[in-house]
C-alpha cells in the first residue's frame, strides 16, 4: 500500500535540544553478532568490567532484600549512609543518581542558565558537552596536548575567564591519563568564586596506587565542587546504572537532588551497590588484574607502532594511523568491538577497553593483521 509523506511538523521544538550532537554509545552485542556473523564477540567498546561483578551482588539481588514490586527509596538513604561511612562524608552532601551520567545532567540543570559558559576537554566524554548544551550553555573545549595529555596552561587560562562550570575527567575518558597531585592542585587553584569544579572520577579505582583522590584533595577546599563516581566500571554494575555526586556543601547537594527525577535509582541498583561496596576486596582484586593487563596490552600496541596515550583507566586510547571507523569495522569482522572516536580532529583514534587476557590477545593479533605485520 502506498504511504503518503507527512508534512514537516510546525511544532516549535527546544532549539537547545534539537541541535544536540549524538552520544557515541558502544555497539550492543546482538548487533555486533549480526554484523560480524560471529558469536564469540570480544566486547571492548564500553569500558565494562571483564570480571563481571562481585558474587555478593548476585546473592543480594537473589535475596529477600530486593522486592521488585516495591518503589525504591527516592532518597537512597541506606546507600548514601554506606557511602558516607566509607568516605567519611556526611550523607547529606551525597546525591545518588541513575549512573553518574544523571548527575551530570542534574548538575547542568541546577547550575546553568542559557548563555552560561562551561569548560571541558577534547577529546571529551560526550555528556560533559551534551548536557550543558541542552541547558543552553556555551561549551569551550580545551584540546589535549600533542603528547596526549592535559594542557594545564590552556585549562588555567579558560578557567580564569570565569565559566559557570568546569567539567574535568581524571582519569580522563576517553584519553586515559589522570592528573597528578600537582596538576590537580594547579587546576583547583585556578577556580574562582562563581565557578563550580566538577571532577569526574568514574575511573578512579583503576588508577595506579598513589594517584590523587579528588574527594580527599578537595575535602577542605573553599571552592564550590562536586566529585563524581560510579559503580558502573570497577564494581561491574554498568547494567544497573548507579553513581553518585559528593558535593562541597549541603545547599549544592540539595539543589542537585532537586534537579533529578524522583525514584531515579531503582531498587535493584540500590541493593547491588550496597552489596558491592561491602565487598571492596573483590573490586580491588579485579582492578589490579585490569591494571596488569593494561600495561601488557599497551606495550604490545606500542610494539606494533601505535601511539598509545598513558592510561590510568580500564581502556587504551591510541592513534590507529588511519580512519578509525574503517579500522573498527575491520576489527568487527573478526568479532571485536572497539569504539572509533568521531570528534572533529580525532577521527584516527580508537578507544579499546581492557578485557580478559584472551580478548586482549585477540585485539593485538587482529591489529597486527590489519597493519600488515
Amino acid at each position: 500500500m502506498e504511504q503518503s509523506v507527512k508534512p514537516a511538523s510546525s511544532l516549535p521544538l527546544n532549539p537547545h535540544i534539537a541541535a544536540l550532537p549524538p552520544y557515541n554509545a558502544g555497539m550492543n552485542i546482538s548487533m555486533a553478532r549480526a554484523l560480524s556473523g560471529r558469536n564469540d564477540v570480544a566486547r571492548l567498546a564500553s569500558n565494562e568490567n571483564p570480571d563481571g561483578c562481585s558474587p555478593a551482588v548476585m546473592a543480594a539481588l537473589a535475596s529477600s532484600s530486593f522486592e521488585p514490586w516495591r518503589y525504591a527509596d527516592p532518597a537512597c538513604t541506606a546507600l548514601r549512609a554506606a557511602l558516607g561511612e566509607k568516605l567519611a562524608i556526611d550523607p547529606g552532601m551525597i546525591v545518588a543518581g541513575n549512573g553518574s551520567e544523571e548527575m551530570i545532567a542534574a548538575i547542568s540543570r541546577a547550575v546553568l542558565v542559557p548563555g552560561a559558559s562551561v569548560v571541558t576537554t577534547v577529546p571529551s566524554f560526550g555528556l560533559h558537552e551534551i548536557e550543558p548544551l541542552a541547558a543552553g550553555a556555551d561549551v569551550v573545549k580545551i584540546a589535549m596536548t600533542p603528547e596526549m595529555g592535559f594542557d594545564l596552561a590552556a585549562l588555567e587560562a579558560a578557567i580564569a575567564v570565569g565559566p559557570r562550570i568546569v567539567f574535568i575527567s581524571s582519569p580522563w575518558n576517553p584519553v586515559g591519563p589522570g592528573l597528578d597531585h600537582a596538576g590537580l592542585r594547579r587546576l583547583i587553584g585556578a577556580v574562582r568564586p562563581g565557578t563550580l569544579l566538577v571532577l569526574d572520577e568514574a575511573y578512579f579505582e583503576f588508577a595506579d596506587p598513589g594517584a590523587p583522590d579528588g574527594i580527599e584533595v578537595l575535602r577542605n577546599s573553599s571552592i564550590d565542587h562536586v566529585v563524581l563516581r560510579t559503580f558502573s566500571k570497577a564494581y561491574g554494575l554498568a547494567g544497573l546504572r548507579v553513581g553518585y555526586a559528593v558535593c562541597s556543601g549541603f545547599e549544592l547537594a540539595r539543589v542537585i537532588a532537586a534537579a533529578k527525577t524522583p525514584f531515579n535509582v531503582n531498587a535493584a541498583a540500590q541493593v547491588a551497590a550496597i552489596a558491592a561496596l561491602a565487598d571492596e576486596s573483590w573490586m580491588k582484586a579485579s582492578a589490579g588484574r585490569v591494571r596488569a593487563e593494561r600495561v601488557r596490552t599497551a606495550a604490545a600496541l606500542k610494539g606494533l607502532g601505535f601511539r598509545v596515550a598513558q592510561s590510568q583507566t580500564n581502556f587504551l586510547f591510541f592513534d590507529c594511523k588511519g580512519d578509525s571507523s574503517s579500522v573498527a569495522a575491520g576489527l568487527l569482522k573478526q568479532g571485536i568491538i572497539v569504539k572509533a572516536w568521531r570528534e572533529t580532529g580525532y577521527e584516527h583514534y580508537l578507544r579499546a577497553t581492557i578485557g580478559l587476557p584472551a580478548d586482549n590477545d585477540r585485539l593485538i593479533t587482529a591489529l597486527q593483521g590489519l597493519a600488515g605485520r
